[in-house]
């Protein structure tokens, strides 16, 4: 599936220099690795593996321009898996302003293989949000407009980052393919690809583009989460 070849893309010294400013260079233990990642690790540093950053620059470029093609289509849409306590804060805002749908709350099971059904709910939630800014709701008791509140909020906390959503992403970006393995597991079975940012405990044959970097420093989830954001925008902005 992969768009291009590793020997025709050429390293840019200064994208490795900001990796390594960002931490990304960091794996865990040779303990923890797993065996699909072998030869992305560079050697070992204090007992802690050390990825090579050239061949995580040719992935991500690789992801880059995967994402340039299905991005042609302007109704395509690139679902962001955050979750994770590192991640959640730092992709949010980023997603925020690509107009792309974002899971930054616990994965709700049935995201892409009950997306009907799923479409139900996040309709649900929509209409009460509608309904209560029309107020609509004031004609039912202060009981019944406090439980629609409870409804609201519990609603909001699952499907906000999805409520734009209207069909199934044409890819999705993982941070963390292992604390996401859910996700994984839904994106496999209908065939969607998957970008993931992935530290070396993960097992990226899973991962269409796996991107291997430090997947726990905030500033390293930062930086390559703004890589894919700028593909995302300029293709947004050419439209």
């Amino acid at each position: 599936m992969k768009t291009e070849k590793i020997e025709e893309i050429k390293v840019d010294m200064s994208q490795i220099e900001r990796m390594f400013g960002v931490g990304a260079h960091y794996a865990y233990t040779k303990t923890r690795r797993h065996p699909s990642v072998k030869k992305f690790i560079f050697g070992t540093k204090n007992g802690t593996e050390i990825f090579d950053l050239e061949k995580t620059y040719i992935s991500l470029e690789e992801a880059k321009e995967f994402i340039r093609k299905i991005l042609v289509n302007e109704e395509n849409k690139i679902l962001f898996v955050a979750s994770k306590s590192e991640a959640k804060n730092v992709v949010k805002p980023i997603v925020e302003s690509l107009d792309m749908p974002v899971v930054f709350n616990r994965w709700v099971g049935g995201t892409l293989t009950n997306f009907e059904m799923i479409k139900k709910r996040v309709e649900r939630y929509l209409k009460l949000i509608d309904d209560r800014e029309k107020g609509e709701l004031l004609k039912y008791t202060k009981k019944e407009r406090g439980q629609i509140d409870k409804e609201i909020e519990k609603l909001e906390k699952k499907f906000l980052g999805i409520a734009s959503m209207k069909k199934l992403p044409v890819a999705l970006f993982v941070v963390d393919s292992r604390h996401e393995s859910v996700a994984i597991e839904e994106a496999r079975s209908k065939n969607i690809p998957i970008i993931a940012l992935v530290n070396s405990d993960c097992d990226i044959k899973k991962i269409d583009y796996p991107i291997l970097a430090n997947d726990t420093s905030g500033d390293s989830i930062k930086f390559f989460t703004e890589e894919i954001a700028k593909v995302c925008k300029i293709k947004k902005e050419t439209k």
